[in-house]
């Protein structure tokens, strides 16, 4: 990826609790998906799920404001998603709003049926945070410390 000059040195980012969430999560969701009757396992991905999510927001939001200078303590949620994309660290910005949303729902109450529209949300998510990982780390190769 071309970055523009506006790009600041980076100071080395750490993106492996990040790489190794996602593992973690698509083995979750390997046993689940042989399994889908066992719930136990289905709660599992949910937890991975949550967790992957909050740290790939978490680092997407360090890389906009130490890569590219943004103040990201002011922006609401959705607007660092926009500014994300803007910057070209995700695509399909409206897939993170929803990421967003079913993360919430799952933390608010329990219902089955919430569970299996979250646990649905996974797989997508987990191929949307491989790539921005993919574009972190390219970023952070890319950038002169």
């Amino acid at each position: 990826m071309k970055h523009p000059w506006y790009c600041r040195p980076v100071v080395h980012l750490d993106f492996s609790p990040l790489a190794d969430a996602l593992l973690q999560l698509d083995a979750g969701l390997r046993q689940a998906e042989d399994n889908p009757i066992n719930e136990l396992l289905r709660d599992g991905v949910i937890q991975r799920f949550e967790y992957s999510h909050e740290l790939a927001l978490k680092l997407m939001r360090r890389t906009l404001e130490e890569v590219f200078g943004d103040d990201v303590d002011k922006m609401a949620y959705n607007d660092v998603l926009r500014t994300a994309a803007e910057r070209g660290l995700i695509h399909e910005v409206d897939r993170w709003f929803d990421y967003r949303v079913a993360r919430n729902r799952t933390s608010h109450t329990y219902d089955a049926a919430i569970a299996a529209t979250v646990f649905a949300s996974a797989r997508p998510f987990l191929i949307d945070a491989r790539e921005l990982l993919l574009r972190l780390n390219d970023l952070s190769d890319s950038t002169p410390a």
